[in-house]
């Protein structure tokens, strides 16, 4: 039987030996106690529901359902929950889609044990916690210029990407099954919004910041 007094934990993580070494670093502490655990976040969100923890320690970077899908379906469906990101890249738009996805905190893998204790304390009782490294990163993106081509179109990728491949607008057209005008069209609106003057520096653009897939 869980006890009342102590805030129950639930580990994410794909990653077996991360999973023993979050449960052992629980029992160090008489305030914390392990719920549970899941591999992926399929299972998280189940295992979630039958669970009901106080906190859930969840990784980010996991195959199929990852860890920001699975806090966000969390939160949407138990509320109570609180969500603790755990991971060991960052990145600015990491930071910036788990606290979208309703995560109270975001913490590196190497934070300290005590560091780890007090965010979890902190998100049982409804505060925040950023890792000092996690809100530079997230300030530092949302205060940088948007990248190269964010801009464009599905379609004006795909004449983007026919460029790269050296077609030219009539064959363009032809393997879109659009016109000769409607590809003319879209080729200016390529180059106006990555701010180049003729194909071969939108091409040499979207080849250096991977703009077509």
């Amino acid at each position: 039987m869980a006890d009342p007094g102590r805030i129950r934990v639930m580990i994410v993580d794909d990653h077996a030996m991360v999973r023993r070494g979050l449960e052992a670093f629980l029992l160090a502490y008489d305030d914390l106690e392990l719920a549970g655990e899941a591999s992926n976040g399929e299972e998280a969100i189940d295992r979630c529901a039958a669970l009901s923890p106080d906190v859930v320690l969840m990784d980010l970077r996991m195959p199929e359902v990852d860890g920001i899908a699975a806090t966000r379906a969390i939160r949407e469906r138990l509320p109570d929950v609180q969500v603790i990101a755990l991971t060991g890249f960052l990145e600015g738009e990491l930071v910036h889609d788990a606290l979208q996805a309703g995560a109270i905190g975001f913490l590196l893998k190497d934070a300290s044990p005590d560091q780890l204790a007090e965010a979890i304390r902190s998100a049982h009782a409804g505060h925040p916690t950023l890792a000092p490294d996690a809100a530079l990163t997230l300030i530092r993106a949302t205060t940088q210029p948007p990248p190269p081509g964010h801009d464009l179109t599905e379609r004006e990728r795909s004449v983007l990407g026919l460029m790269v491949k050296g077609l030219s607008n009539p064959e363009i057209a032809e393997r879109l099954t659009i016109s000769r005008s409607t590809v003319k069209f879209h080729a200016s609106s390529i180059l106006s919004k990555l701010g180049v003057s003729n194909r071969a520096e939108a091409v040499a653009m979207a080849v250096k910041h991977k703009l077509i897939r």
